[in-house]
């Protein structure tokens, strides 16, 4: 069976798209801070029969990224590697005339120095797999200049480079940065109190994922619409 990592998958995208794997008969590795939340996600997942391993950790801990390839070796190897654990730098957001210096460098590590450090870390199973694939969660905030998005705007712009770069550097992988658009998570509700306005469930966006996985497209950056459009 296919194994893949995924960061930030006790709740919102990465829970989402860890279940829609288990049901294909993926095994997985998941990743979060919170050892509760990761735990319960674990379980549900596991009912779809698939092995799973729930590490609870800080993904900017260069110990806990090897504990994630070492089990993800254990089950068979590394297919895909998820970067989906993400940090604003602020809670909630502020305009970059606030921004705490800090909040910037933790936004940076947690969404591209920590994924840069994982995709180095699994790259040797990756590279054995016929179809190793990385894929990041970007934002149209790297794209796009919103107030007060000014500092995970510029993490995830970083990420987006990175592995626009790392998909020219690694021919034999797919490297996809992927933004799912607007969707209703405990992210975006920090980042913006009080904005409860419709947006779709993370379960919404994960068939765009899938895709990529089945049609394995050249390397580069998707937008989900785009990829739900005609599903």
């Amino acid at each position: 069976m296919p194994v893949a990592i995924i960061t930030g998958a006790s709740k919102g995208l990465g829970r989402a798209l860890a279940e829609a794997l288990a049901a294909r008969g993926w095994d997985l590795v998941l990743d979060a801070r919170g050892a509760g939340a990761l735990e319960e996600a674990a379980g549900a997942v596991t009912r779809h029969g698939t092995r799973v391993t729930a590490l609870p950790g800080r993904v900017t801990d260069g110990t806990h990224r090897a504990e994630l390839v070492a089990a993800a070796w254990r089950l068979g190897g590394v297919d895909l590697v998820v970067s989906n654990a993400s940090a604003l730098g602020a809670e909630p957001l502020v305009p970059l005339a606030e921004l705490p210096p800090a909040g910037l460098r933790r936004a940076l590590e947690v969404n591209v120095v920590a994924a840069l450090g994982l995709v180095q870390e699994a790259l040797p199973l990756l590279l054995a797999s016929p179809a190793g694939a990385v894929i990041t969660v970007s934002s149209d905030a790297a794209a796009e200049a919103y107030g007060t998005w000014g500092g995970y705007g510029a993490s995830k712009a970083a990420l987006d480079q990175l592995a626009a770069v790392l998909g020219v550097e690694e021919p034999g992988l797919r490297v996809w940065a992927v933004d799912p658009g607007d969707m209703a998570t405990d992210l975006y509700a920090a980042a913006v109190p009080g904005d409860d306005g419709p947006r779709p469930a993370p379960a919404a966006v994960v068939p765009a994922f899938l895709r990529l996985l089945d049609e394995r497209p050249a390397s580069g950056r998707y937008a989900a619409p785009s990829l739900l459009e005609g599903r």
